[in-house]
């Protein structure tokens, strides 16, 4: 029950690595695949600053054919692609369960923080969010992986959320990355860009 309305509650926010307070006013109203399927479609024919996807702004780049085909390889292939990370940002929002991959993205900055002051910051930032019971954003953890974080909090090194970080990665890779590229969202995505032909 409590997973429940953490999922719920966390539907409103705003996940600023993939869509914009215009977005967020669609999202607050409930997000449906045909909402889905127009933001992707108009996601690969627009190459504006009035793109529907922050990351965008200012760029006239879209992602060709076999940038898409490419996602499908891995899911490694698909976050180090900056537009593949936002589709799978978007497709996670639609599906209610983006903390792992909102979780991930934190890792990630946090492994380049070089300040001990903002390492430490940072460190309980993340831990609020979506370590501790009850987090905003709880990801699903051992208790002995929690427990291996707490222990680091009050000295944080880059590796304290490595195991943690390590298992959103594999929940992701084995439950919604699967459904990401088998679904018809994604097959529409490599449809459209085929459609785009090598325009960029």
């Amino acid at each position: 029950m409590r997973e429940n309305l953490a999922c719920v509650s966390s539907q409103s926010m705003a996940f600023t690595d993939c869509m914009t307070p215009t977005d967020l006013s669609t999202e607050r109203k409930g997000i449906t695949r045909k909402n889905w399927r127009n933001r992707i479609g108009f996601f690969l024919k627009t190459n504006t600053s009035q793109s529907i996807l922050h990351p965008m702004k200012n760029r006239s780049y879209r992602p060709t054919a076999d940038d898409v085909q490419q996602w499908a390889q891995s899911l490694d292939k698909l976050l180090s692609h900056k537009y593949g990370k936002t589709v799978f940002c978007i497709f996670l929002k639609s599906e209610f369960c983006e903390e792992n991959i909102e979780f991930w993205t934190a890792c990630e900055e946090f492994r380049n923080i070089t300040s001990h002051t903002e390492l430490a910051s940072k460190a309980n930032s993340i831990y609020e969010e979506f370590i501790k019971s009850e987090a905003p954003k709880e990801i699903n953890l051992d208790f002995h992986t929690k427990n291996a974080i707490v222990q680091t909090l009050h000295e944080p090194t880059v590796t304290s959320f490595l195991a943690a970080q390590r298992k959103a990665y594999s929940l992701m890779e084995n439950n919604a990355y699967p459904r990401f590229i088998y679904s018809d969202l994604y097959k529409e995505l490599c449809a459209a860009a085929r459609g785009e032909g090598k325009a960029h």
